[in-house]
């Protein structure tokens, strides 16, 4: 495996089954199939790892009929249970869709677990957890957008094991959506170009990104948004690694590319502010010794990039 393969989210190897999602509601009944559990986009999780538990589990009764079938783990079939209609008791809804919650609510018929913001948690979960848990976030988040028929406007119900969306009133099958994202290691020399957005904590940078219009190829993508957003040229683009992003759904394309010119000009309606940072300052950042800039944060594909470039390991 490549080291692009050892993102986060991605490398596990997952089986996932897909020739048996027109049975999944039979294979339901099969002893050893498992489920892992969802409240409101959070993974129940026991320290690090995902909780997986019997589908006739004391705590099953508050699961959404509907379950995600997510594939093959040693050989054993894995769904995704929708616990968001539960609600735990005493519930503290301050914190409750920030950007990390740091609230955690646990079922009375797991008390030794509780559901946790998967931002929070992905790092430490393991490469197959982490794509089980992205996969049902991702694929729930878009049933919960995706109730309602694209074509007629008709309520349109669950079908082939999570995999699709059927409309009873005009035929119409839906499938779910991911969003292509490009995010760019932009260099010039020994720098790397990096930016920020308004409300990120006070010296936080990342590298640049943005939506892949239609009818645009990722190189286009790189090209204009790095311009779009800091008036840098870019020349060559090279493709270095993937990541889904299950915030809600995207797929990061991460790149390489070569920037023409040094001269920033902002866009302030798309960042609040982009600099060049030398390998050496951005060393000192990773190594938490820098005095103004912080890094990427772990576990997303900008941190990966960015720590591949400082140890030359590009591939």
């Amino acid at each position: 495996m490549k080291i692009a393969e050892t993102v986060t989210f991605g490398g596990s190897g997952l089986d996932r089954a897909a020739e048996l999602r027109g049975q999944a509601d039979q294979l339901r009944g099969q002893r050893d199939a498992r489920a892992i559990l969802m409240w409101r986009g959070k993974p129940m999780v026991m320290g690090d790892t995902l909780v997986r538990l019997p589908l006739d589990h004391a705590a099953m009764v508050d699961a959404a009929a509907d379950m995600i079938l997510l594939g093959r783990d040693n050989g054993a079939l894995v769904f995704a249970a929708d616990f968001s209609a539960w609600t735990p008791d005493n519930l503290d809804t301050e914190t409750l869709n920030t950007f990390l919650d740091p609230s955690e609510q646990q079922h009375p018929a797991v008390p030794d677990a509780a559901f946790a913001e998967l931002r929070a948690i992905m790092t430490r979960l393991s490469p197959r957890d982490a794509e089980l848990a992205a996969t049902a976030k991702a694929v729930m988040d878009w049933h919960r957008s995706h109730r309602f028929c694209a074509r007629c406007g008709a309520e349109s119900a669950m079908a082939m094991g999570g995999w699709q969306r059927n409309c009873a009133a005009c035929g119409g099958h839906h499938f779910p959506r991911t969003d292509p994202v490009v995010i760019m290691l932009i260099t010039h020399g020994n720098a790397v170009l990096v930016g920020r957005s308004p409300g990120w904590p006070e010296g936080m940078y990342s590298l640049l990104a943005g939506f892949v219009e239609p009818g645009e190829t990722i190189e286009a993508a790189v090209r204009r948004e790095v311009f779009e957003e800091a008036g840098v040229r870019v020349g060559a683009v090279s493709y270095l690694a993937s990541q889904p992003w299950p915030f809600p759904a995207s797929l990061m394309f991460g790149c390489a590319g070569v920037a023409l010119n040094k001269d920033i000009t902002i866009d302030p309606d798309e960042i609040e502010d982009a600099m060049w940072v030398t390998r050496e300052e951005m060393a000192e950042a990773f190594a938490g010794n820098h005095p103004k800039l912080l890094p990427a944060r772990k576990g997303a594909i900008a941190h990966f990039l960015l720590q591949a470039w400082l140890s030359d390991r590009l591939d």
